[in-house]
């Protein structure tokens, strides 16, 4: 499929597998919606993709789990980049704890952000793509969301939620000709893998943000009446 001159939201933007997302979408030609909370990261890459490639982009710095503020957002980068043919559901956090040891608030913000604001972002962008009975919703999911592990349970839950929302908004957007998919990365080399205490290892053999861009892109250039369901990408050899 032809991305040139597509549009997109893509949140957690700023940093990671979003910002990497970014730049394979605007070396496409693709004009960009960035949602983050930090808008100083936001601001400097809206300056390096306009520069670099010549595309329109606009930013929206927003906590995602503030239904409002997302609501808000979403109709401000809508009215600057018209319809919306992509929604890359990226923003995420992680921190890890027994149950009985994690405090609720931490267990509660993680659900908040990672399912729910994944939730509230689609939902504002969802009737759009039904009004132009077209679209592409991928939702990063993790590894996490298919096997627990010890420690893991809030960001588990959270990811686990995320493919069943997947799964089901799948079910229902089919018939508009709308593409929803669940991709599951391993651990991939970020500052929220390195600030959750994930062991990373070399950095030359493990995932890199550009590695999981790469299948997003090899996703959203499926012809348009196919799309996957779900995919993994996973480090070859870590240790």
């Amino acid at each position: 499929m032809e991305l040139r001159n597509k549009t997109a939201i893509i949140t957690g933007a700023g940093k990671g597998i979003g910002k990497a997302a970014a730049i394979a979408l605007a070396k496409e030609g693709v004009h960009l919606g960035l949602v983050a909370r930090n808008a100083q990261e936001l601001e400097a890459l809206q300056a390096h993709l306009t520069e670099s490639f010549g595309i329109r982009v606009y930013y929206a710095s927003v906590d995602i789990t503030d239904m409002a503020a997302v609501n808000k957002a979403v109709a401000a980068l809508t009215e600057s980049l018209g319809s919306v043919d992509i929604l890359l559901n990226n923003a995420g956090i992680a921190r890890f704890g027994t149950v009985a040891d994690m405090e609720p608030e931490q267990w509660e913000r993680i659900i908040q952000t990672n399912l729910m604001g994944t939730y509230y972002v689609t939902r504002a962008v969802l009737p759009g793509m039904i009004g132009s009975n077209s679209g592409t919703i991928i939702n990063i999911a993790s590894t996490a969301g298919e096997r627990g592990f010890a420690t893991g349970s809030a960001y588990c839950a959270s990811k686990f939620a995320v493919m069943g929302l997947t799964e089901s908004l799948m079910q229902e957007v089919r018939k508009h000709n709308i593409r929803v998919t669940a991709l599951t990365p391993s651990t991939v080399n970020t500052d929220l893998a390195v600030n959750a205490g994930l062991k990373i290892g070399d950095e030359d053999r493990m995932m890199q943000p550009g590695d999981v861009a790469e299948l997003i892109m090899a996703t959203l250039k499926l012809p348009p009446r196919v799309f996957v369901k779900a995919a993994g990408i996973w480090t070859t050899n870590p240790q």
